[in-house]
C-alpha cells in the first residue's frame, strides 16, 4: 500500500466485542500490531528476532514496546534476549470500527471529499460518518459518497441530527485504494483482506491506547470541565474545541493552568477500560535485560 489505510480520519470509534474485558485485563496501553502478529507465543521463550517476519528495526521497536506495556515477558540467556507472551490476545475484543471525519465547515471542504471516497473504497472501517456544524444541503449529500453517514452536531447545545445513516462497508473483502489521479482516469491499488486486518488492528489498538477525551485542556482562566470531561468556556458558556477555538487569538483568553481532570478515573467509570490492570504490573519485567 502506498499509504496507511485509514489515514486522515480524525477519530476512530471502537465498539467492544465479546473479548473486550479480556483485552482490558492485559494492559491499559496500546500493544504494537507487529507484536500481536508475531510468532512469539505464551509457551517457550524465543530469541526476540526469530519471532518476527519484518525488518530488524521494526522488530526491535515492537519487542521493546511489548515488554514495556506488559504483553511480552523478557529474560536473558547468555547475553541474548528471549521473549514470550504474558497473556493470550483475544481476537474478538472489538466488534466494529467506525471512522468519524469531523469537518465543522462544509463550505471549505479541502481534501475532505477525496478522503471520504478513499474511506468508502478502501473499507478498512465498518462504517464511516461525517460530522459537521454546517447546514447540510442536497448538493452536499450528492457530493459525499453514499456509503458515508452524515451527522449535524450543534456544539452549543450538544444536539445531534442524523442527516443520513451510514451504509455498512466490507472490511473482510479486498479494498480499492486510489493512488494517482489523472484527468481521465485514476490509478488504483488493490489492498488484500490481510493488509486490512493489520490496519484495523493498528487502528483499534491506537484508539484504545490513546484514550478517552484525549485532547489537551486549554490553559485559560475561563476553562472549565463538565461532568463528561468536556472542555467548557465560562466566558462563552458552552463546550469548546481546544484545538481550534482556544489560545491567544481568542478575545477572552487569560493564560492560566489548565483545569484538573481525572481522565483515567472518568474513563474507567464510563467504559470497560481498566486503568493499570493486573497484567500491567509486568511492564517493568524487561528492564533487567539491560543490566
Amino acid at each position: 500500500m502506498r499509504r496507511r489505510p485509514g489515514a486522515g480520519i480524525r477519530r476512530a470509534r471502537l465498539v467492544p466485542g465479546p473479548g473486550f474485558d479480556e483485552r482490558a485485563r492485559i494492559t491499559d496501553r496500546a500493544i504494537p500490531a507487529a507484536a500481536i502478529e508475531s510468532d512469539v507465543g505464551a509457551g517457550s521463550a524465543v530469541f526476540w528476532r526469530d519471532g518476527f517476519d519484518c525488518r530488524p528495526g521494526r522488530a526491535r521497536r515492537a519487542t521493546d514496546r511489548a515488554v514495556d506495556v506488559g504483553f511480552f515477558e523478557s529474560e536473558r540467556r547468555r547475553s541474548r534476549e528471549y521473549v514470550r507472551r504474558a497473556a493470550r490476545y483475544p481476537d474478538d475484543w472489538f466488534a466494529r470500527l467506525v471512522g468519524i471525519e469531523n469537518k465543522p465547515d462544509l463550505g471549505t471542504p479541502g481534501d475532505l471529499l477525496r478522503q471520504l471516497r478513499l474511506d468508502a473504497s478502501l473499507a478498512v472501517f465498518d462504517e464511516v460518518i461525517l460530522t459537521t456544524e454546517s447546514y447540510v444541503t442536497g448538493a452536499h449529500l450528492n457530493r459525499i459518497p453514499e456509503e458515508v453517514g452524515v451527522w449535524r452536531f450543534d456544539p452549543d447545545t450538544g444536539d445531534r441530527e442524523v442527516v443520513r445513516d451510514p451504509r455498512p462497508l466490507s472490511p473482510d473483502s479486498t479494498g480499492v485504494e486510489p493512488v494517482e489521479y489523472h484527468s481521465l482516469h485514476t490509478d488504483v491499488a488493490l489492498v488484500s483482506p490481510a493488509e486490512k486486518r493489520t490496519a484495523r488492528l493498528r487502528l483499534a489498538e491506537r484508539a484504545y491506547g490513546k484514550g478517552w477525551r484525549a485532547y489537551d485542556l486549554p490553559g485559560c482562566a475561563n476553562a472549565r470541565v463538565d461532568a463528561d470531561g468536556r472542555p467548557v468556556c465560562a466566558h462563552f458558556g458552552r463546550v469548546v474545541d481546544p484545538g481550534s477555538e482556544c489560545g491567544a487569538d481568542c478575545p477572552a483568553f487569560e493564560a492560566a493552568d489548565p483545569p484538573e481532570l481525572d481522565r483515567d478515573g472518568l474513563r474507567e467509570s464510563r467504559t470497560g477500560w481498566i486503568a493499570d490492570p493486573p497484567g500491567a504490573v509486568r511492564r517493568q519485567s524487561g528492564l533487567d535485560r539491560f543490566v
